[in-house]
């Protein structure tokens, strides 16, 4: 009998830990037909989704988003951009003073589960609905809705009539389901920024006036049919002709398009398995000019991504101009287009590299949007390098930019869901900047050879599955062999800060003593240089006792290994072979890849106020 429920225990253990260690994943299939009345920006839709629950869970209600419904006076959206202190200059009061005509909404006509209509509700940007039949694990369901919606005026990422003149920006256009996770429902409404889907497929039929070229996420499947630029054959439509554009769109987690009846569509093929699409107005020859100049740029970038993140998996990308600012989405995004080349450069590196960080790995950026925007910059940074070498200091840029709102009082930990912080400069210092010191600083603190190879590690094993940022943590302590739970805790968890300093210098016979004293809140590990009157450097590497370890990091020619130091200890003394006489500087991180707020005493002799910072690299 003892031996019976020690068996049984020891099964209840095991069958929770492989339910821990299962990501499992939501599936949902989207078939949507709309028919577009563009003489009133209003459409009517109809929409079956097959919903699998790959859940251990039973499910009573389930939540769709009607993003649409934001852009209502009085609705949350509104109210926010009215009410915090920074708005947005593209929402401001913008919302309050749309006309019934103007505004954008979603209005679901008639809603089925299994053929059987079911209860709901419109909760401002979510419909609740309450199911009479569960879903039990491991089941599969279908939901049939018809729907009807308006778009808004553009005022952020969708709408209508913009001020670049484009005719429709169709993102947050459909009832989508809400996210399901190891976490729970994700029903946010919606306030500001940021989004979380579920992976899945989607066929769509978009009937409209045949004047308008589309631009969209996933492959069009009757091109002979439709022309403008998706096929070399000439086709030829009526005036008033409507057509039904059919578009395929495997594993993503949205689905986004645009319309416009001036849009020029130029194809660039990468390499066998990938073409670029551009879309956008040729107003001028200038504009003409840039969008031409940029494609080779954009290939160069995603070559870039390739080798250094991992592969692009879909066949085709579209950069479409899109009139508001720059915003990411499955196969695709939609940016400004009236810009300098450096510009409409800068805005299609960012939104493509999104491709990686939230279209393929799809980390739930509302709660985690450094993960997402500050990879996605640390990225950025390093393409825009590649492009653009004489600017080669965009990485530092962000310290600095991060640096500025630790210094400001303004700063929230990055653990804030995207739409509660309470600035924007908050959430985009944060979110951007602080993000992507979080990779940079990383390189430091393992080595950049195992954050190259970490990240690819990352996208390799996490493409599609919703990872969090104790997943990245894991592949980076795999790949270093080090223990970082203290830097996410700290850096990520907390508004900690991260201050050196080179307290004391003293002369000791031949030898020369150094203090460093821990002024912030946050420990780390040290990389401090000496560099000798004959011109070489001696490298003192401080590891921080609670990394279990030290990175492997071969910089400099000569590195001198110093015992750990334990956080809580505010001083570190240790001694340099060499005549005080014989050192020319002393300099902590020299690499500056450390989030430092006050790099001004990490130096010996300390600089008179204004001069350059120490910036010399290694010698090897």
């Amino acid at each position: 009998m003892k031996f019976n429920v020690l068996l049984l225990l020891s099964i209840a253990v095991i069958s929770k830990v492989s339910a821990q260690s299962d990501r499992w994943q939501q599936r949902v299939k989207y078939q949507m037909e709309i028919d577009f009345d563009a003489a009133k920006h209003q459409y009517k839709g109809t929409q079956k989704l097959t919903y699998s629950n790959n859940s251990p869970d039973t499910l009573h209600k389930v939540f769709y988003h009607l993003y649409l419904n934001a852009f209502q006076p009085g609705s949350q959206m509104d109210v926010r951009s009215r009410t915090i202190a920074d708005p947005d200059a593209r929402v401001k009061d913008r919302i309050s003073k749309l006309s019934p005509t103007e505004i954008g909404y979603e209005k679901v006509l008639s809603l089925k589960h299994n053929g059987k209509a079911v209860k709901y509700e419109v909760v401002g940007t979510i419909l609740e609905v309450t199911l009479t039949e569960k879903i039990l694990p491991k089941t599969q369901h279908t939901f049939e809705m018809e729907f009807e919606a308006q778009v808004p005026v553009q005022i952020r990422r969708t709408g209508r009539n913009n001020k670049e003149g484009i005719d429709y920006s169709m993102a947050q256009w459909y009832p989508k389901m809400s996210e399901y996770d190891y976490e729970g429902w994700h029903a946010n409404p919606y306030i500001a920024r940021e989004f979380y889907g579920i992976w899945g497929d989607f066929d769509v039929k978009i009937k409209m006036d045949a004047a308008y070229t589309i631009a969209a996420t996933g492959y069009l499947q009757n091109p002979d049919k439709i022309g403008h630029g998706y096929t070399e054959k000439v086709v030829n439509h009526k005036s008033g002709e409507k057509l039904t554009w059919h578009f395929i769109a495997p594993e993503v987690h949205d689905f986004m398009w645009a319309a416009d009846r001036n849009y020029k569509h130029d194809v660039v093929k990468l390499d066998e398995n990938l073409d670029l699409h551009f879309f956008y107005q040729p107003e001028n020859d200038s504009i003409i000019r840039n969008w031409k100049d940029m494609q080779p740029m954009a290939v160069r970038c995603f070559q870039i991504m390739n080798e250094k993140f991992g592969r692009y998996p879909y066949k085709q990308y579209s950069v479409i101009q899109g009139g508001d600012g720059g915003m990411e989405y499955p196969m695709g995004t939609l940016i400004l287009g009236r810009q300098r080349l450096s510009g409409l450069v800068g805005v299609t590196v960012h939104e493509s590299i999104h491709s990686w960080f939230q279209m393929i790995l799809g980390t739930n950026e509302s709660k985690y949007a450094w993960m997402d925007e500050g990879f996605t910059t640390y990225a950025e940074n390093l393409v825009m390098a590649d492009l653009f070498p004489s600017k080669n200091d965009a990485q530092r840029a962000s310290t600095a930019s991060y640096r500025s709102l630790a210094k400001s009082g303004l700063e929230e930990p990055l653990t804030t869901h995207s739409d509660h912080y309470n600035s924007n400069r908050a959430y985009s210092v944060g979110a951007y900047s602080k993000g992507a010191v979080f990779l940079n600083q990383l390189g430091y603190i393992i080595g950049q050879d195992k954050l190259a190879s970490g990240m690819k590690r990352y996208f390799n094993e996490w493409k599609f599955k919703h990872p969090n940022p104790n997943d990245l943590k894991r592949i980076m302590e795999k790949e270093s062999g080090l223990e970082l739970d203290w830097y996410l805790e700290d850096f990520v968890g907390t508004t900690k800060t991260i201050d050196y300093g080179i307290k004391e210098v003293v002369s000791n016979g031949a030898k020369t003593d150094v203090v460093i004293e821990r002024i912030g809140q946050m420990p780390m590990p040290l990389d401090v240089v000496a560099v000798y009157k004959d011109g070489t450097q001696e490298h003192f590497y401080i590891p921080l006792e609670i990394m279990r370890g030290e990175k492997m990091e071969k910089l400099y020619s000569k590195t001198t290994l110093l015992t750990d130091w334990g956080w809580t200890y505010p001083e570190y003394n240790f001694s340099i072979d060499r005549n005080l006489g014989d050192i020319s500087l002393i300099v902590i991180d020299p690499s500056q890849r450390m989030a430092d707020i006050n790099p001004d005493n990490n130096i010996y002799p300390s600089l008179p106020t204004g001069s350059p910072r120490f910036k010399g690299g290694p010698a090897k």
